[in-house]
């Protein structure tokens, strides 16, 4: 075997993706807000390309010419319009000298810069850790109890409930105390006992909300029945003797056991029912996340019309005092018109590509609205089924661009705020060969389910026949997925007696 250097040749075909094309497919993929960053940013470091705010344009359209109005299309409007006049002080400002320095002194930014948004700080909420933490400074305790009570609520979950056993907390704490015992060279301080972990347990069980510090559900409801002075009453022997049977709602097996009627064990389960399983929930913080609707549907005149809710986006426009000083390119060096080349292309194409994006949106929304009128007219249960492929084959895209325009992205429409990912769901066959949407049979099980006879609610093949019945064909197992999904009992445990 002869061994060597060799050279060869070969044909094969290769697909390289063009940077800018995955830039495009980002300006896609961003929600409102993200793209508005994004756009800040670029005009921080391509010096052709300029912010105009939607004030200030209407303010200079009005004292220019009264007889002009605004182009529908702002960003072609950007790319093709006449240069605007240069604002007072510019003609002080070196433009070369900005050029060549990169954009980093910001001479021509000054203004803008001015008028620049800052993000709003968030601001700090009490939780749950607080809440407590305030009651316990409340109590007269000795520094060794108060170290235990703060062991204790930090081992308290967001719902409330004490996500560590009572050994492990008491080995927690004696290990906080040998450590400080470590550092300042001290004798250690004597352990934490049982009795002193017990004891903090039931100080720390008598805050509020009531139910705190439980360490299972079954605990969590019997102090909340305590708070409320209902020991010794019918819901609390249920709970505290009966547990297993009030879950599975076996209302005849508790009666006998009590010598009392269904009706009572019913009752008294229904006061049960009224109390919080996860009492700290209603102290945790809030999402700060706003939804802000990337396209707005309004119906005019009888039709459905599909706007760009792009009011506040950063206008984009080709800086002129930039680009008069890019046609003198004698004046440059090769590095320099290379970097002039690059930028001036790059603000061309980020103009385009926002262009592009708000076309895409709109073409892909203009055939959600066609597809799905019956929704707009008459509510979910006409929900049509859809898929992201029927979209991309009836606007001429690639299915990944218009899974990337839906993607969080938000419709404000006649019947509220939807994430666009609601109008596509899968389908179900009816008997006149329509489809009809996973959504909207959804929708139809939960109205059927709370329409019911309590005394004789609805089985899953109950539903299948009802169902049946209005033309959608649908299996048993479809109904129980689906009433699951829905947080819906199976009709034995929604009976009443």
């Amino acid at each position: 075997m002869k061994t060597g250097l060799q050279q060869s040749t070969s044909l094969r075909q290769e697909l390289k993706i063009n940077p800018r094309l995955y830039q495009a497919m980002d300006l896609l993929y961003m929600p409102l807000l993200d793209l508005q960053q994004h756009l800040k940013q670029e005009l921080l470091t391509n010096p052709f390309l300029e912010l105009v705010e939607p004030d200030d344009e209407e303010a200079e359209s009005e004292s220019e010419n009264d007889d002009v109005t605004e182009p529908e299309n702002l960003v072609e409007a950007d790319a093709t319009a006449e240069p605007e006049p240069e604002k007072s002080g510019d003609d002080d400002i070196d433009w070369e000298g900005v050029l060549l320095d990169g954009f980093e002194t910001g001479g021509m930014r000054e203004e803008s810069e001015q008028r620049e948004y800052f993000e709003p700080v968030t601001v700090a909420v009490s939780d749950l850790a607080d809440h407590l933490s305030e009651q316990i400074a409340l109590l007269d305790l000795t520094p060794r109890q108060a170290l235990l009570a703060e062991e204790f609520i930090g081992n308290i979950d967001e719902t409330g409930h004490l996500a560590a056993t009572l050994d492990q907390i008491r080995d927690g704490v004696n290990e906080v105390l040998l450590r400080a015992a470590e550092e300042l060279d001290m004798p250690p301080a004597d352990a934490f006992t049982d009795e002193e972990v017990v004891s903090m347990l039931r100080i720390v069980q008598e805050l509020d909300p009531p139910g705190v510090g439980a360490r299972d559900l079954r605990e969590c409801l019997l102090l909340q029945l305590r708070a409320l002075g209902a020991e010794g009453t019918l819901a609390w022997r249920l709970v505290d003797e009966a547990f297993d049977e009030l879950i599975a709602h076996r209302w005849s097996e508790v009666s006998k056991k009590f010598g009392i009627n269904a009706q009572e064990v019913q009752t008294a389960a229904d006061e049960v029912a009224r109390l919080d399983p996860k009492p700290g929930l209603r102290y945790s913080a809030g999402s700060d996340d706003y939804i802000i609707p990337d396209l707005v549907i309004d119906k005019i005149d009888g039709q459905y019309h599909v706007f760009l809710n792009d009011g506040n986006l950063p206008r984009l426009t080709l800086s002129r005092s930039y680009q008069e000083l890019a046609r003198d390119r004698k004046r440059f060096d090769t590095e320099s018109k290379d970097f002039i080349a690059a930028k001036l292309n790059s603000a061309n194409w980020m103009i385009q590509a926002i262009e592009q994006r708000r076309q895409t949106m709109l073409k892909v929304m203009n055939f959600i609205v066609d597809r799905q009128r019956d929704f707009f007219e008459r509510g979910i249960q006409y929900l049509r089924p859809l898929t992201l492929r029927e979209v991309a084959d009836a606007v001429g895209m690639h299915e990944s661009t218009v899974s990337r325009v839906t993607n969080e992205k938000f419709v404000q429409t006649p019947r509220g705020v939807l994430p666009l990912k609601f109008f596509f769901s899968s389908g179900l066959s009816t008997s006149d060969g329509d489809d009809v949407s996973a959504r909207g049979i959804r929708d139809q099980i939960e109205k059927l389910v709370s329409g019911e006879d309590v005394l004789n609610p609805l089985t899953d093949q109950a539903i299948v026949e009802i169902l049946l019945r209005t033309g959608v064909q649908i299996a048993r197992r479809t109904v129980a997925k689906y009433r699951d999904q829905l947080g819906i009992l199976p009709a034995r445990m929604r009976k009443r007696v």
